[in-house]
């Protein structure tokens, strides 16, 4: 049976520890040895290194005694920002909030404890599971760094069940977007704004305009473009040498997501060139897009997982990256499970306790999956 009481003490205990991007040396080290106790072996990687941050990422692996490959369950252990000094507050009615000057942390910690909790419930009870691996990946909240500098030759898994969606449990995202990232540098010429403007090149004025000649916001149903931050300048008399702006598009479809990134570039190319300036263009492609279908076998394992917890499966889209984007990269084709997790990345964020022990009947179903 799963025990709702060490369920919300544990995670109380794992939200109380900081765990900012690329620091979270001390949730790695209790996570160690929660994994540990429960039967897992158990590797830290040198991702820590990669990036020199103070650790790796976590893997597990628990032998099971079902036939069938390996599950993967995964949960990143980074939270953004204000995240130093949370602390999760128990209200009267089950809903667990932070103190309102933090995040709570049910990003991700609600993943983490659902996938402990499952486990050690059926490790009590002696029942029968699938060979389970589980991966507690650094730094996913910047693009999923962590796990893509997994090696994933360790893994045995051909499918994995990511909890990292907000949402009412039950929700799957089937699919999620390529994001890539860019950053055009306008380079024009400095000159006194009152005296010598005619011999300046107004670097501001140039990213301006290729700035209103894009399309930003919803492009169509399967795309979307941010212009997130524009700085330049360095005195309100001097015309500005330069100008950087700095944006991301997202795209379910991973072409259109690369066609459109060389549209913008062009934008700025040709009103640089109009004007005699120069530009300085930088791109990254942070995730790949994603899509499992969902009348194969995970999604038939989730949507039986569910049903067995009497809760019903509904498979959806996000616009969001997580590291299920990584894992399908290496082949690893995956869901994205809402985890009682609600208004994250905010000093509003919530979870509720009962969806808690929901999250984790699902995962306890999964695991003891005979498809």
């Amino acid at each position: 049976m799963l025990n709702k009481e060490r369920m919300i003490a544990e995670f109380s205990e794992l939200v109380a520890i900081d765990s900012p991007s690329f620091v979270e040396r001390e949730l790695a080290n209790a996570l160690k040895c929660k994994l540990t106790d429960i039967g897992f072996q158990v590797i830290e990687d040198d991702a820590g290194k990669y990036y020199g941050s103070d650790c790796g990422n976590i893997y597990g692996f628990l032998e099971g005694e079902l036939e069938g490959e390996p599950l993967l369950f995964s949960s990143h252990m980074d939270t953004v920002a204000p995240a130093i000094g949370k602390k999760a507050i128990l209200h009267p009615d089950g809903r667990i909030t932070s103190a309102g000057d933090t995040v709570l942390g049910a990003d991700d910690v609600a993943g983490i404890v659902s996938i402990l909790e499952a486990v050690r419930s059926l490790r009590e009870e002696g029942a029968p599971h699938r060979s389970i691996e589980v991966l507690f990946p650094i730094a996913e909240e910047p693009y999923a760094k962590g796990s893509k500098a997994f090696d994933y030759s360790q893994l045995k898994s051909k499918e994995a069940y990511v909890l990292d969606l907000d949402g009412k449990v039950g929700q799957a995202a089937y699919t999620a977007p390529s994001i890539l990232s860019f950053c055009a540098t306008i380079k024009g010429k400095a000159a006194h704004a009152g005296f010598a403007p005619e011999d300046g090149i107004h670097s501001i004025a140039i990213a301006a305009k290729a700035v209103a000649a894009m399309k930003l916001g919803r492009i169509d149903g399967t795309t979307t473009v941010n212009i997130g931050k524009i700085s330049g300048g360095t005195a309100s008399n001097i015309v500005p040498e330069s100008c950087k702006v700095e944006g991301e598009l997202r795209s379910f479809r991973h072409e259109r997501a690369l066609e459109l990134l060389q549209e913008i570039k062009a934008l700025f190319e040709q009103e640089a060139g109009r004007a005699g300036a120069s530009l300085e263009w930088e791109e990254a492609v942070n995730c790949v897009a994603f899509e499992t279908g969902t009348n194969g076998i995970i999604a038939g394992r989730y949507r039986e997982a569910c049903e067995k917890a009497g809760i019903r499966a509904e498979f959806v889209k996000t616009l969001g990256g997580s590291d299920c984007n990584s894992f399908s990269a290496h082949g690893i084709s995956g869901l994205v499970l809402s985890n009682a997790m609600n208004k994250v990345h905010s000093c509003e964020e919530y979870t509720e306790t009962q969806e808690l022990i929901r999250s984790a009947r699902i995962v306890r179903n999964i695991m003891i999956s005979r498809i």
